[in-house]
């Protein structure tokens, strides 16, 4: 009876484990997608149908490992070897990257774990399925493999049918999303000089000459060719420009648009423009009115949006132009996180 009932304890905790770090997942199922990319499993064209297939083995499992066909043939031995694979990623990750950097992912955004905080979890997994395997004994019955095979497709379409997605949306031409035009931002255009006029005692005229600094050689930056505004295309490699890369839902990016929107009052501050990731693009309109500045934006499909940024990128993320050349990077929450007075700093420094 006490065999039975610990059995049962573990099944219920390895269960508990999968089903929760497939749900956590989930929410957002982007992020998950973005993780397979930076690691190079698959591209932003074939991510979306490995996150839910592999989605769908985790909860497979979770559900699996409660019923009695080939629990101990199949089920547990696999499960503990997929955590072994999972165990050899985390100890390369964390000899290129550290045992203490970053989040593995294990339970999506809802519970960041370190890659060495994730390992001590997957080893204790193993642990207690080494132990339920020991304890098991499995009934004299009719095993049906088609049950393993059929709970992981009910597994996998439920997920497909959760979150829907546009095949190979990389490499379509992202479509172009109603912006507005700022109210006050005007852009500041490289310049040799400024003639001004001053008017002596005696009444005669004198020009003078005011040297203005042109910045840096013009090139084309990698946001260039998504700037469109009102269908027309926005000169942003044109003088100085902040280009930020927001998710509607942060709440890390309305603060960071707040603090822009009280810099963008101040006297020829660079105009913003504002690249949306297309998740929950229903709050934009809130985001703005909560920013209190009409930024111009464009909402980007999830893949062009990430690709765009690059392998570093994070929300949010803000980037100072000038001439097209990027001056200063923002990224994230941690150390590159958004900072006023460094963005001040670099926008007033000279352009060589």
């Amino acid at each position: 009876m006490k065999s039975t009932s610990m059995q049962w304890t573990l099944r219920i905790i390895v269960f508990a484990l999968f089903v929760v770090s497939a749900l956590a997942k989930m929410f957002p199922i982007w992020a998950f997608e973005k993780q397979l990319v930076d690691l190079g499993i698959a591209s932003w064209c074939s991510a979306p149908y490995f996150a839910r297939l592999l989605l769908g083995v985790e909860l497979a499992i979770g559900i699996a490992i409660l019923q009695p066909h080939y629990l101990k043939r199949i089920v547990i031995p696999s499960t503990i070897l997929l955590l072994v694979v999972f165990c050899i990623h985390l100890s390369i990750e964390m000899v290129k990257h550290g045992a203490m950097n970053g989040n593995c992912g294990c339970f999506g955004q809802l519970i960041p774990m370190t890659p060495l905080e994730a390992f001590l979890k997957n080893v204790a997994t193993i642990g207690l399925l080494i132990w339920l395997y020991k304890i098991t004994t499995e009934k004299e019955m009719k095993h049906r493999f088609s049950l393993l095979l059929l709970i992981w497709s009910l597994s996998s379409l439920l997920i497909f049918a959760l979150f829907p997605f546009c095949p190979c949306a990389a490499e379509e031409t992202p479509e172009v999303a109603a912006i507005e035009e700022p109210s006050t931002s005007p852009e500041t255009a490289p310049m040799a000089e400024i003639d001004t006029t001053t008017e002596k005692a005696s009444g005669a005229e004198q020009v003078e000459t005011v040297a203005v600094d042109p910045g840096p050689a013009a090139v084309t930056s990698a946001f260039s060719k998504l700037a469109i505004v009102n269908g027309k295309k926005a000169n942003i490699d044109q003088g100085k420009a902040i280009v930020c890369f927001f998710a509607p839902g942060c709440d890390h990016c309305q603060e960071t648009a707040k603090e822009l929107a009280k810099m963008a009052k101040q006297k020829d501050f660079p105009p913003i423009y504002i690249f949306f990731m297309d998740e929950e693009p229903e709050k934009i309109p809130e985001f703005i009115k909560q920013a209190g500045r009409n930024f111009p934006y464009r909402i980007l499909d999830i893949p062009t949006f990430w690709t765009t940024m690059g392998p570093e990128g994070e929300t949010p993320g803000v980037y100072y132009l000038w001439n097209g050349n990027v001056r200063k990077t923002f990224l994230g929450i941690n150390e590159r996180a958004f900072n006023a007075t460094e963005l001040k700093s670099a926008i007033a420094k000279p352009g060589k």
